[in-house]
């Protein structure tokens, strides 16, 4: 499972200021940046999250379909490597049986692999320019991609088979990822659209 380092990191987070001065910035009106996230959420599976989750960095998004994609990509990182750790803890619990504790391993691997995707994606994000359609293609492919693996992940738990508070616990956390990566590929999603139909 490979590993971003540090320099990766970074990236992520240049790209995200980079991204705040493009020609997205030229789409700035003087609607509050709150009620521009609260539209733009309405795409999503779970607006509710999405607003709770992207709110607090409204001085960031201001009006910037891009930097409120880019945001939402910043939280599923955040929230995919906090689960992926969990997990990992939990795969340390005594008195797991064979069938949870293969299933709770995979899941690091799927965790892992999502937080790597997600990443990438951002990267990718910050580096749009002539060509747009293959940078937000490659975006939208590994987004979805993130969110298969979090999904294969909760699928290992699926059935009676598997039971507990092991199974409960790790639900609950892979879960929260699998909705802020749903509402990031929408916005995603939202703002590919947008800027096809601007540059068409």
């Amino acid at each position: 499972m490979a590993k971003l380092g540090l320099i990766s990191l970074l990236a992520i987070f240049l790209a995200l200021y980079i991204a705040s001065n493009t020609v997205e910035s030229a789409l700035v009106t003087r609607s509050n940046p709150v009620d521009f996230i609260r539209a733009s959420c309405r795409a999503t599976r779970y607006p509710d999250l999405c607003v709770q989750c992207l709110s607090a960095y409204a001085n960031v998004i201001r009006q910037s379909p891009q930097q409120l994609a880019m945001t939402a990509l910043a939280v599923s990182i955040t929230r995919a490597r906090s689960a992926e750790a969990f997990v990992n803890k939990m795969s340390k619990v005594r008195g797991l049986k064979s069938r949870e504790y293969l299933a709770v391993k995979d899941c690091i691997e799927n965790m892992g692999d999502s937080v790597d995707r997600l990443s990438e994606s951002a990267i990718e994000l910050g580096r749009l320019g002539q060509n747009f359609v293959w940078h937000i293609s490659n975006v939208q492919t590994w987004v979805s991609s993130a969110l298969t693996n979090v999904n294969t992940c909760l699928d290992g738990f699926g059935g009676r088979a598997i039971d507990g508070n092991v199974k409960k616990a790790i639900n609950r956390s892979v879960t929260g990822v699998a909705q802020v990566t749903s509402n990031a590929l929408a916005l995603v999603n939202s703002f590919a659209a947008r800027q096809r139909t601007i540059r068409h």
